[in-house]
């Protein structure tokens, strides 16, 4: 589990003025959960993703893995987290020049000792439990997104994490390849009790497999729930943003209207 306690950052412009992204948030990332950061562009989901894994240093608060406080760690006392986390980036982020094989297995390369023979064991699991045994001699150029995508989750999965983050894990992704995504992400979380962190604007992952969901507007935890109940929030701002677009209104009146 992952705790995020009253946590601020801040950014200083070129003109010295310093701007709060995030202030005062508070949330929980549940164990072996699917768990939703969403937000308008610029509310900042992005950042508080950032914080979590340290690429920012947040000004005050704290974030707790499973009650360690993450960000009052030394460099090199985070690399046990670090190397219990895995990361899925939007653009998949697959080396160019090496082969799905390759990619898969980079970080048992960088993080581990292990002979090259339980390496290869062990990459060949996760490239088989994404379907890709088939292209794991192929090149990113030669494989399509959606198969990048799985290659990257197999990536991530490799070192066994106990914490999965996904950046925007369905971004140029048709909604059919999408889908395929967010059920092999559910289903990993679930097969191995991760606690999955997922950056998305994309609802229809989040109703898909939205198990906890976290709305930051303008900086701010503005609510929090599941794909269970957040259609019937009464939430202004939440409502502006998971019914913008006019089917989704349309849908919206449709449930109501089967209600009444």
């Amino acid at each position: 589990m992952i705790e995020v306690k009253n946590i601020n950052k801040s950014f200083v412009d070129d003109n010295e003025n310093e701007r709060f992204v995030l202030q005062d948030v508070s949330t929980v990332f549940e164990t072996g959960k699917v768990n939703f950061i969403i937000g308008q562009s610029g509310s900042g989901k992005t950042v508080l993703l950032k914080s979590l894994v340290g690429l920012h240093e947040i000004n005050s608060g704290e974030i707790l893995y499973d009650g360690i406080c993450y960000n009052k760690l030394t460099f090199n006392e985070r690399k046990t987290i670090r190397q219990e986390s895995g990361m899925l980036f939007q653009g998949g982020a697959l080396f160019d020049s090496l082969t799905v094989f390759e990619n898969v297995k980079f970080p048992l390369d960088i993080f581990t000792d292990m002979s090259e023979e339980e390496k290869d064991v062990i990459v060949n699991k996760c490239i088989d439990r994404v379907g890709l045994l088939a292209a794991s001699a192929l090149y990113p150029s030669e494989i399509s997104g959606g198969m990048v995508k799985r290659a990257s989750i197999a990536r991530a999965i490799v070192v066994n994490p106990r914490y999965l983050f996904c950046d925007e894990p369905n971004s140029g992704l048709d909604p059919k390849t999408s889908l395929l995504i967010d059920a092999l992400i559910k289903e990993i979380t679930y097969e191995y009790n991760i606690t999955t962190v997922i950056n998305s604007h994309d609802m229809n992952s989040v109703m898909e497999i939205g198990d906890t969901i976290s709305f930051i507007h303008n900086g701010k935890m503005w609510w929090r729930g599941t794909n269970l109940n957040i259609l019937d929030s009464t939430n202004k701002e939440l409502n502006d943003f998971v019914f913008a677009s006019n089917m989704a209104k349309r849908a919206k009146a449709n449930i109501e209207s089967d209600g009444m």
